[in-house]
């Protein structure tokens, strides 16, 4: 006769109910996105240029949380949508800058406004103080864990 070892089950982790919720919002948002042919990293990209001067991809890689590399394969996409666009820097001729297209700026408040309505068809459901404590325990959490990169997957 084999004992069997107490295992908690899968639904009592917090960790179970964050990703359960995270990977709804997340997928809803998702194809929202796709609907105006831009991924969640493509967008998160584009927000981070919005409203800003031309600026380095070492720069974008270092606020985002990305490397490089992820920098140069997401604006390579994005130059190929015309949404942005690579340039030699006004400072320094040999580094490069990226840059919203007039197009790209166009389109981030729509994009934006997709983002809106999606945290409303999730969150509005909670009461004002509910909605302000989740985000602060969020907000608390990951800045103990030191969680600074942009969720883009």
């Amino acid at each position: 006769m084999s004992s069997t070892q107490s295992v908690s089950d899968l639904t009592a982790h917090i960790g179970f109910w964050l990703r359960m919720v995270s990977n709804h919002v997340s997928h809803a948002f998702a194809a929202k996105l796709a609907d105006k042919e831009v991924t969640v990293a493509e967008w998160s990209l584009l927000r981070a240029l919005y409203g800003k001067e031309p600026m380095p991809p070492s720069r974008l890689a270092n606020d985002m949380g990305m490397s490089r590399g992820a920098i140069t394969k997401l604006a390579d996409r994005l130059i190929a949508k015309s949404l942005i666009v690579r340039e030699a820097s006004a400072d320094d001729g040999r580094a490069q800058t990226l840059a919203l297209t007039d197009r790209g700026s166009a389109l981030v408040p729509d994009l934006a406004a997709l983002a809106d309505r999606n945290d409303a068809e999730f969150f509005d459901c909670l009461t004002t103080d509910e909605r302000e404590t989740l985000e602060r325990l969020l907000k608390s959490l990951a800045g103990r864990g030191h969680m600074t990169a942009i969720p883009i997957k």
